[in-house]
């Protein structure tokens, strides 16, 4: 099996030593994603804007890899603070619909750059 790194000038780079995806046969491991707007470099404000903004992005790198958000069997929200997780939950679900992908969200103790969210994906293509 291949890895192919994947990479959207559509979302953010990677502020790290890591890729913002990389697909393995026909399995796309999509990195955490910051609310950072690609295009600005800026942060979006709040936890409604910034679930928004992470999700677009994730939807970025799927779309440059081939997948879509149907494609989506799993992901990981982390939040700066549980008590968003109503707010980010009714973004989330206008993303995702017909068959949810599988989740798990945890509370942080702090988000690289001040984030109030980061949300990783696990897509898979028949």
């Amino acid at each position: 099996m291949q890895k192919k790194v994947i990479a959207s000038p559509l979302a953010p780079k990677a502020v790290g030593p890591y890729s913002q995806a990389i697909a393995a046969g026909t399995t796309l491991y999509v990195s955490g994603q910051l609310p950072i707007d690609a295009a600005t470099g800026l942060m979006a404000e709040g936890i409604e804007a910034q679930t928004q903004r992470v999700l677009e992005n994730i939807s970025a790198i799927l779309a440059e890899a081939g997948y879509a958000l149907s494609d989506v069997v799993k992901t990981t929200v982390l939040l700066q603070d549980i008590g968003d997780f109503a707010a980010m939950n009714g973004v989330y679900a206008t993303y995702f619909t017909g068959a949810l992908p599988a989740r798990v969200c945890y509370e942080v103790a702090r988000l690289p750059m001040g984030a109030r969210v980061e949300i990783d994906a696990v897509a898979v293509k028949a």
